[in-house]
């Protein structure tokens, strides 16, 4: 955690929608007492003014050419987010029927800017696609190549189809998140690519409109997407001289955020990402698309949680809160670090201790942060585990029978409820005993 003075420092900066007020954590102008107090905790808080204010630097970043940005449901699947996010010209990138099944939920006529990627597109959910008119498929393999084609066939309704390709380039990121090298599950080999165009742009029910690549998940560091369009650039220009005109060059997602600096600048980052995409792209004359998950909402969220009690073992000083590792498991799943504030700003003068913040749930990976910097706080107070808005309660579980949080999205000087807490009641229903 950062030191007191400067937790100050996020009131400063655009990266983040939390600082204190009155010496109290607030997300935008609502406190965040004030939230725990009418919801409990766990409780997930995301910034409408936040995310908006993420997809217009999208949006504006590349306003001189066609494109769209595809919001990656993965990254949080509210169906809130995905209606506001809809409402404001966002498309969608989806890896499942279920989340087919949100868009349409949220904002059917989006489906028209949604593309399904994944690797294990299972007939059903090709079919529901189909009839939903989304506007292609990433084909990750000859294989779901032919079984589009099929379904395509028995639904009378040809597929607009793009090629995921493979450009073997290297991306610093955590490896499992890194999915743009030959030793990765994802994508076709871009020496491959070709061949398949060639045969999907013989069938009758398939129509060859995109290509599409995909490197990897919180990356850093923007010339590799560069390297990567540069590799792609060159197939579209061997397609088009052998008679497969694109309408479409998918630049995936991926980008990165900052979730230990401060002063990170979101501008600064989408200003570099631009520029490389758009070099690479530059004369192809292509509608752009963009797949930015993590970047959209990521900063916007947090997870509130309960201090139950402080326990000293040894040398070792436990805060142990009402939130745990199925609430929020990027700490356990990738070592993730997180910024996390006590909700009442603490004295400047107040020193901090090394401490474990850590969960309920009966696992020793169940922690937040270990020998984290943190000012002294007692049972009952309340922390704000930042940068939780992606892949936060997307991946959440019921592990040790426990209800997932509740989720609000603060607008403006309000606020509503988004997802209700979960129940007991609600755990057993699919069971049948």
């Amino acid at each position: 955690m950062p030191r007191p003075e400067t937790a100050a420092l996020i009131s400063k900066y655009p990266a983040r929608p939390f600082s204190y007020r009155r010496r109290t954590l607030h997300c935008d102008r609502t406190s965040l007492t004030a939230l725990a107090a009418e919801h409990g905790t766990p409780l997930y808080v995301y910034s409408e003014r936040h995310i908006l204010g993420r997809l217009r630097l999208f949006q504006s970043a590349f306003a001189a050419v066609p494109h769209t940005v595809c919001f990656a449901v993965k990254a949080n699947s509210s169906l809130a987010l995905l209606k506001l996010l809809a409402a404001h010209r966002a498309g969608f990138d989806i890896v499942s029927g279920g989340e087919l099944a949100r868009v349409l939920r949220a904002a059917r006529p989006a489906a028209k800017r949604t593309v399904f990627a994944g690797v294990g597109k299972q007939a059903p959910e090709i079919d529901a696609a189909l009839s939903a008119g989304i506007l292609l498929f990433n084909v990750e393999s000859d294989s779901e190549l032919d079984l589009i084609a099929a379904r395509a066939q028995r639904a009378g309704i040809p597929a607009r189809i793009a090629l995921r390709v493979n450009p073997d380039v290297f991306a610093s990121t955590h490896p499992y998140i890194s999915t743009g090298l030959s030793a990765h599950k994802f994508g076709i080999d871009i020496l491959a690519a070709l061949a398949l165009y060639r045969r999907a742009a013989r069938s009758r029910w398939l129509i060859p409109t995109g290509i599409s690549v995909h490197i990897g998940s919180q990356i850093r560091e923007v010339e590799p997407f560069g390297a990567a369009l540069a590799r792609v650039r060159e197939l579209i220009v061997q397609l088009k001289s052998d008679g497969v005109n694109l309408t479409h060059i998918d630049a995936g997602g991926g980008l990165g955020v900052e979730y230990e600096d401060l002063a990170f600048d979101p501008a600064t980052a989408v200003r570099g990402y631009a520029a490389q995409i758009l070099a690479a792209t530059e004369g192809l004359g292509l509608h752009l698309l963009l797949e930015p998950g993590r970047f959209l909402v990521a900063q916007a969220g947090a997870l509130l949680t309960t201090v139950l009690n402080v326990k000293q073992n040894g040398a070792k000083k436990f805060l142990i809160t009402d939130a745990g590792m199925n609430d929020l498991i990027r700490p356990a799943l990738y070592q993730a670090h997180h910024q996390i504030l006590p909700v009442k700003q603490p004295a400047a003068t107040q020193s901090n201790a090394p401490v474990d913040i850590v969960g309920p749930v009966c696992e020793s990976g169940d922690f937040f942060a270990r020998d984290r910097a943190f000012p002294a706080v007692k049972a009952g107070d309340l922390l704000a585990i930042l940068d939780a808005g992606a892949y936060g309660m997307s991946l959440t579980s019921n592990y040790n029978t426990r209800p997932r949080p509740a989720e609000v999205l603060v607008t403006g000087a309000g606020h509503r409820l988004i997802r209700r807490r979960e129940t007991h009641k609600d755990l057993f229903a699919p069971e049948l005993p």
